[in-house]
């Protein structure tokens, strides 16, 4: 009678006491508190011991005793990034766990040992949560008819694996996307989604986004994405800015580079400047005759266009003078030798002389033509 009372008294007081504890999860390298807490009851507490089973432990083993007396200490090796953050006073075994890594993960085993109750025992699951590595990358398609891949968004070695979509707007029915997961050894998982469609001017420089999500992030994460589709220059075509300047004009991806080339290969330094597309002739003289090119090219090819350029200068006002001038000189000179010879008819007393008025000068003739002719090659 004494020994099945004693037992049915101890079985009432196992039953009113509890071990508590929990599912923990933690973001790899952050810190995690281990709880393990006992309650309602008056029996003495000896001695609160832990044990591991995990990836890097893959046997279960202590690894971590309190007692009343000697205090917390390290059994089977030391791991400094554990520490003791109960009280025994207070029936509380919680430990925390430091810079956790994906080889902490697993069972965790916590033990109260009480007189005359002996072992109670709750287990504390660990799961550690590693956010992705996001990325996307440009898969530089080039203007075309078949369907490529336009880019690629990468959510890397995360745990559980993410989810990756891709919010196209507008663009619904003509791009679409295909996601394919790899899992890895230490079990995070790399998932790729492709952007598909067919390169055309029309998608280009379209705005789409990556949307990445996970239970290892705080928030989804949004990643813009302009789709880019590569081309040679199209059409070049030669503006006239001025009546002094010229600008090459066309449309490339990525951007075209300006080249200003003269058929001679000579240039009129002086008479000339060039700022990127830019052609400007300082001064209108005969020496920029000739024929100029302008060279749109970028890495997927190029193209040309033709500047043909004439300037005519006709006589000046100068010229005329001096000319008027010498005609003077030459009549006066005429006269002269006449007077002196007296050959000059009716000349003598009482007889007027007249003397022959110069010639006038002739008009300013200045006059400049510029004949422009641009063709594309």
């Amino acid at each position: 009678m004494f020994l099945l009372l004693s037992a049915v008294i101890l079985s009432t007081v196992t039953e009113a006491l509890r071990v508590t504890g929990g599912n923990m999860a933690v973001i790899q390298g952050g810190n995690v508190v281990l709880p393990c807490k006992l309650t309602d009851t008056t029996e003495d507490l000896n001695q609160i011991s832990w044990q591991r089973k995990t990836k890097a432990k893959p046997l279960n083993e202590n690894f971590f005793t309190i007692v009343q007396q000697g205090g917390p200490k390290f059994v089977n090796g030391h791991d400094l990034r554990f520490k003791f953050v109960g009280s025994m006073s207070d029936l509380n075994g919680s430990l925390q766990l430091s810079n956790v890594t994906l080889f902490d993960e697993g069972i965790y085993t916590c033990i109260f040992t009480l007189f005359p109750s002996g072992n109670h025992i709750t287990e504390i699951p660990l799961n550690i949560l590693v956010p992705p590595v996001s990325s996307l990358k440009d898969n530089h398609p080039a203007l075309g008819k078949e369907e490529v891949s336009l880019g690629t968004c990468t959510a890397a070695a995360s745990k559980p694996p993410a989810q990756v979509k891709w919010v196209i707007g507008p663009l619904e029915g003509k791009v679409n996307a295909i996601t394919s997961s790899t899992k890895h050894d230490n079990d995070t998982t790399t998932t790729v989604s492709s952007l598909l469609g067919v390169p055309t001017r029309e998608i280009n420089q379209r705005l789409v986004h990556c949307v990445i999500t996970s239970a290892a992030l705080s928030k989804e994460e949004t990643l813009p994405f302009t789709i880019q589709v590569y081309f040679a220059p199209m059409e070049v075509t030669i503006r006239e800015r001025t009546k002094d300047t010229f600008e090459c004009v066309t449309e490339a991806n990525p951007n075209a580079d300006i080249t200003w080339s003269r058929s001679d290969n000579s240039w009129p330094q002086s008479a000339v400047r060039m700022e990127d597309a830019t052609l400007q002739f300082l001064s209108m003289t005969s020496n920029l005759n000739g024929l100029y090119q302008c060279e749109a090219s970028n890495t997927y090819g190029s193209k040309r266009g033709q500047l043909y350029v004439h300037v005519t200068s006709g006589s000046c006002t100068a010229a005329w003078t001096l000319f008027g001038i010498l005609l003077f000189l030459n009549v006066a000179a005429a006269v002269w030798y006449l007077y002196k010879s007296g050959k000059f008819p009716g000349m003598g007393k009482g007889t007027s002389r007249r003397t022959p008025a110069a010639a006038d000068g002739g008009q300013d003739g200045v006059a400049e033509a510029v004949s422009l002719h641009a063709e594309v090659e």
